[in-house]
């Protein structure tokens, strides 16, 4: 996501994981998120920036998907956690992560798998600065190999 030209489903994507991050520690519903991030986080202007456009129908389409599917995108991911960790042991930002990028993996073969992984552990990266997304690039890689093979 470096570089001066943002894509919108880049801008998506990070909106995606700072959504299911928060109804996750909230408990808000997928559709008040959606909501609340269209009507008071797209398109807003943050200390004289203009922030990137985003793609907001991927957006709500990566929200809704991975709560809808919830269920196969954590059995994907906890397939590939290391033996002895369960999804709950991970910190919640990288199981948001970790989940967005499951879902395109497994939801949507339209989107290149490269494409996805770079995307989220760019997203990663913007989180952590330890090894959490050299973790989330060897787990998204083998969601892909489970999921596109």
């Amino acid at each position: 996501m470096s570089g001066n030209r943002i894509q919108p489903r880049s801008v998506a994507r990070l909106a995606a994981v700072q959504a299911l991050y928060q109804m996750e520690v909230s408990g808000a519903g997928v559709d008040s998120v959606i909501r609340e991030f269209s009507e008071h986080r797209f398109d807003r202007d943050v200390e004289g920036e203009r922030l990137a456009a985003a793609d907001e129908a991927f957006f709500a389409e990566l929200a809704k998907g991975v709560v809808a599917n919830q269920a196969k995108v954590d059995q994907g991911v906890v397939k590939r956690l290391a033996s002895g960790w369960r999804l709950d042991r991970l910190d919640a930002t990288a199981r948001a992560v970790l989940r967005a990028g499951a879902y395109e993996l497994m939801f949507r073969p339209d989107v290149p798998t490269e494409v996805v992984i770079n995307e989220y552990v760019e997203i990663a990266k913007s989180f952590f600065e330890g090894p959490e997304s050299g973790f989330i690039n060897g787990a998204l890689d083998a969601i892909a190999r489970d999921a596109r093979d």
